[in-house]
């Protein structure tokens, strides 16, 4: 596992070199079995069924976070609130609520957190800035 550095209330650098691909992101957030998003999230997945209540609704995120405070919150969202029932994915030492099967090793590979901040930033309300022909 990469080392990561807290800069304020974000994780500033990406985890790796290769940037996130969005559309891996996206399998990811609404795959039951393996981001587990779902569970605890709702969002613009209208083909997804059942989504959780628990955590915030994911519509619009990418207005009101960055990615680097996304990547904390994917990375270990106890720095920010050590009540959270959200797990930390990409964090080894001091874990709870954790399956036997990911003990001792991250949820997500840090490939996949970025994946998936690339993913999340995209989740926009307001329309994006498109440059004037």
């Amino acid at each position: 596992m990469r080392p990561v550095t807290i800069v304020g209330r974000e994780i500033p650098e990406p985890l790796t070199t290769a940037p996130g691909d969005p559309e891996r992101g996206r399998t990811l957030v609404v795959d039951r079995t393996r981001g587990l998003c779902l569970l605890c999230h709702a969002g613009p997945f209208p083909e997804e069924r059942f989504p959780g209540n628990l955590g915030p609704d994911l519509s619009g995120v990418g207005d009101r976070l960055s990615p680097g405070a996304l990547r904390l919150r994917l990375v270990d969202g106890r720095a920010l609130n050590p009540d959270t029932i959200m797990p930390s994915y990409y964090r080894l030492q001091e874990t709870v609520r954790i399956g036997a099967a990911w003990r001792d090793r991250p949820v997500l590979e840090a490939q996949a957190i970025e994946d998936i901040v690339a993913f999340l930033i995209t989740l926009r309300d307001t329309p994006s800035e498109r440059p004037v022909p």
